[in-house]
């Protein structure tokens, strides 16, 4: 498998070191550079290309949120920041995580898992901690960014611009699309039409053109029939 090609950009020597320590210590991360600023960052990207990127936001000269809006095409990014009130902009930019410094070990192999599972179908982890699913889905509701817990999610819906969760106990609307939710996602969860996706496991019946989840009956699109079916 071909290593993981990773950056860090961050004006901190102290954050530089603690990030180049953790990434020593997981083989399938190869970091490839280190920038002190976004505008040595722009130049390095210029020239080569990278899997991930560790982005700090409070930088001199270019913001780390700026500089993600001015790549054209953007590595994955990981926010690394010691400020919280940027949470929310970031989610907004489809940053795959948000790391809040003094970053722990625990919490920067999470997001790097994260990483290999969404975007490295072919790296397979051994140990349980990596096959663990993950436990919550943190999407933007209602100006708030909402913490939803995976497993209590029965379906969603598609709507134009946003997706409504609807779980067990509750029911968000998030600003997202079908698309973008089944990446947070792990793989129990089906599209099974274009403006749905069933939790297989909540499902209690089924047939070719529906499920049934609860007292909720969602249809199977005609291109997913088989799909669903097999995936049943």
């Amino acid at each position: 498998m071909n290593p993981i090609k990773c950056m860090v950009v961050d004006d901190e020597p102290v954050a530089q070191r603690i990030l180049e320590g953790y990434l020593a210590d997981l083989a399938e991360f190869e970091l490839l550079a280190v920038c002190n600023n976004a505008l040595e960052a722009r130049a390095f990207l210029n020239e080569e290309s990278v899997d991930l990127m560790f982005l700090d936001i409070e930088m001199p000269k270019l913001k780390g949120l700026d500089f993600i809006k001015i790549l054209s095409e953007p590595p994955q990014v990981i926010i690394t920041t010691a400020h919280r009130e940027f949470a929310l902009d970031s989610f907004e930019l489809e940053v795959l995580d948000y790391l809040l410094k003094p970053i722990s070990f625990d919490r920067f192999l999470k997001a790097c898992l994260r990483y290999k599972k969404l975007f490295s179908p072919s790296g397979q982890e051994t140990d349980s901690q990596s096959n663990r699913d993950p436990e919550f889905l943190y999407a933007k509701s209602n100006r708030k960014v909402a913490k939803i817990p995976i497993d209590d999610i029965l379906y969603l819906e598609g709507m134009s611009n946003y997706v409504k969760v609807v779980c067990e106990s509750q029911t968000f609307v998030v600003y997202n699309s079908i698309t973008g939710m089944l990446k947070e996602l792990p793989n129990y969860f089906l599209r099974i039409h274009k403006s749905y996706v069933a939790n297989k496991n909540k499902v209690s019946f089924f047939s070719k053109d529906q499920v049934e989840i609860g007292e909720v009956q969602l249809p199977i699109g005609k291109t997913y029939q088989e799909d669903i079916s097999e995936k049943m």
